[in-house]
């Protein structure tokens, strides 16, 4: 089993900034990649940040040059540093551990055999 911890979330002012950590710990194997979803009150779970072990960083418009992604291969740790907060920011946010893809084909965020985190709230209001 892979187990996925996150933590890091509280309440900011808008235009504040935070830092989420997520490990993983358990049987590891090389992990491809990770990355974070968020899920806002009455809305779909939806992918906004992911990293793959050879450094790539992609990210959704809605965060594109206020968040960044980023990971320690050594420790097993993804984390996403947000900057200029917005009320529009808060969710709840998770880690994500993707299943590598095959052999040419494309990764796959939010797969069905993913791993995911426990969640933790961010808040942004004044």
């Amino acid at each position: 089993q892979l187990h996925l911890v996150a933590s890091g979330g509280g309440l900011v002012q808008p235009g504040g900034s935070l830092r989420l950590s997520c490990v993983a710990s358990g049987r590891l194997v090389s992990i491809y990649a990770m990355g974070w979803f968020r899920q806002a009150p009455g809305q779909q779970r939806e992918w906004f940040a992911g990293t793959i072990r050879d450094g790539t960083t992609t990210y959704a418009d809605s965060v594109k040059g206020r968040f960044t992604i980023s990971r320690d291969n050594a420790e097993n740790t993804v984390y996403l540093e947000m900057n200029g907060l917005k009320p529009e920011d808060t969710a709840v946010y998770y880690c994500n551990l993707p299943l590598a893809p095959a052999p040419g084909e494309e990764l796959k965020w939010g797969g069905e055999f993913d791993y995911w985190g426990q969640g933790t709230q961010v808040t942004v209001s004044s």
